[in-house]
């Protein structure tokens, strides 16, 4: 495996993986009929998730601003055009925490008070989720299919920012998810694909 591949193999991997605990979470919340307690098994798992995707949707952030950066600088001005074009795509990463933030606030609006805000909770992460399999993916699917044709190891290397340490972090925190996994909920990823 060369090392393009690697590091496409990682990016799938974490879009794998957000995307799994994403959904996860969603799911887990949709079941909740009363406050979500804090310290509680199911509050767990929140955090870790939340702590989870928080991380990984900053790095998929910082690496639109560096392939932002390389796509003003790429010499084939049809391809310049085409990343331009992707990139101002709904989606971004930070479009999508602000999603995360907005289901966050009604979770713990719903712990102080009664179940109609945890109504508007449960709301506001099947949005989340679906903001993230829809947009969030459909541009990041974009953006892959441009990068998939682009064969310099450095432009990869530059635009990911990916390295020993960065995938021993994400493993470590999708590992504090599984490890707070409620029963009866599951991290179905999809399987990895154009890696």
């Amino acid at each position: 495996m060369n090392e393009i591949q690697l590091l496409r193999t990682q990016l799938a991997r974490e879009r794998a993986n957000a995307g799994a605990v994403a959904n996860a979470c969603a799911s887990a919340l949709e079941r909740v009929s009363s406050p979500l307690a804090a310290g509680s098994p199911l509050g767990e798992f929140q955090q870790a998730s939340v702590d989870y995707l928080v991380c990984v949707l900053a790095w998929f952030e910082e690496r639109d601003q560096r392939l932002t950066d390389l796509a003003r600088a790429w010499p084939e001005a049809p391809v310049r055009r085409a990343l331009e074009d992707a990139l101002a795509l709904p989606g971004r990463s930070r479009e999508t925490l602000g999603k995360l933030e907005a289901a966050c606030a009604h979770t713990t609006a719903a712990a102080r008070a009664d179940s109609a805000a945890g109504d508007g909770a449960q709301r506001r992460w099947q949005e989340f989720a679906q903001y993230f399999n829809r947009v969030w993916s459909a541009r990041r699917d974009a953006l892959d299919a441009l990068l998939a044709a682009n064969r310099r190891p450095g432009d990869w290397r530059a635009v990911c920012g990916i390295d020993a340490d960065s995938i021993l972090e994400e493993r470590r925190r999708y590992g504090q998810v599984c490890a707070r996994l409620p029963p009866g909920t599951t991290l179905a990823a999809p399987p990895l694909s154009g890696a």
